[in-house]
């Protein structure tokens, strides 16, 4: 299949391109938002650059919808209506933004465009109305065991801390630092210095993964986000994990993983004791990787979108 998909999410996209299809990544000259194309990432071959000026002259089998102006774009640069003219697909990567049991899903009134939900927790949050929904849980790349945690320090990958506030727990970060050394990575880290951590950077994801990896633990901080593919990656690298019981991580992570509460003095002892006991750490985070690569493997990934492709193509 063809298909036009926006590059929106780098690492999900990543997992997405790895399937069998040839994925039509859009470009304009300015770049941005809406005209990235691969922006220079290591992607198979199948995830092709296309003008935006071009796309009405290409063979398009679906459109994967991500944000909600896509909708008027594609119907623009292709000439043709997602949903009544090409198959489209909408995923949802994110919780509610506003009200989180009332908000409506913008294509919530069309039956004709399928609603893919990244956790059931998004699912069961967003009034969907009549659009016909399922859930695709993430899959990833395998980064490998790479866990040492021979640095007595927690590992923190947050992009945008100090605008994304209290959604990504920015406000926990001198709480946690009180328990451990705490190394934030990411995007846009300015300002974090303040809150008793040391930022890192953003690093290449190659370098990420060994760099975190030498940490004791994972601490992922996040309130009200969807699951977040850095703790599945922390999860695969083999680190132990500690978070907040925040949307779908109450189900994504084993008791044997990690310590996940919605007690904040709970999961700060936790990082204290994983601290001063490697060997705890390394266990756990052994048996996070193994649940990590059996509910979030990328086999299961593109063969779910297989099925959904299937089901929206005539």
């Amino acid at each position: 299949m063809r298909l036009l998909v926006w590059h929106v999410h780098g690492s999900w996209t990543t997992s997405l391109v790895q399937g069998g299809h040839t994925y039509l990544l859009p470009t304009v000259d300015e770049g941005g938002p809406w005209g990235r194309g691969r922006c220079g990432r290591d992607w198979p071959d199948g995830a092709v650059e296309v003008p935006a000026e071009r796309l009405r002259d290409t063979d398009v089998d679906a459109v994967v919808l991500q944000r909600p102006e896509e909708i008027e774009l594609a119907e623009r640069w292709l000439g043709r209506r997602p949903g009544i003219d090409v198959p489209a697909v909408y995923v949802e990567h994110n919780t509610p933004r506003e009200h989180a049991a009332t908000t409506r899903h913008p294509v919530a009134d069309r039956d004709d465009i399928v609603l893919v939900h990244v956790t059931h927790f998004n699912e069961l949050m967003w009034d969907n109305g009549r659009a016909p929904t399922v859930v695709i849980p993430h899959g990833i790349v395998d980064p490998g065991y790479r866990y040492t945690g021979e640095m007595a320090r927690a590992a923190v990958l947050i992009n945008e801390p100090m605008r994304r506030d209290r959604i990504v727990g920015t406000d926990l970060l001198p709480v946690f630092s009180e328990a451990a050394p705490l190394d934030i990575y990411g995007m846009g880290l300015g300002g974090v210095a303040a809150f008793g951590v040391t930022p890192v950077g953003d690093l290449s994801q190659e370098e990420l993964h060994t760099d975190m990896a030498r940490r004791r633990v994972y601490v992922h901080t996040a309130r009200w986000t969807s699951l977040g593919l850095s703790l599945i990656e922390a999860m695969q690298l083999g680190m132990p994990v500690v978070a907040p019981a925040c949307t779908e991580v109450a189900t994504a992570v084993p008791c044997e993983a990690g310590v996940v509460s919605t007690d904040v003095t709970v999961l700060t002892a936790a990082v204290r004791e994983l601290m001063d006991q490697p060997e705890r750490a390394m266990a756990m985070g052994k048996a996070a990787r193994e649940h990590a690569l059996s509910h979030f493997g990328l086999d299961a990934f593109l063969h779910n979108w297989d099925v959904v492709l299937d089901r929206v193509l005539p």
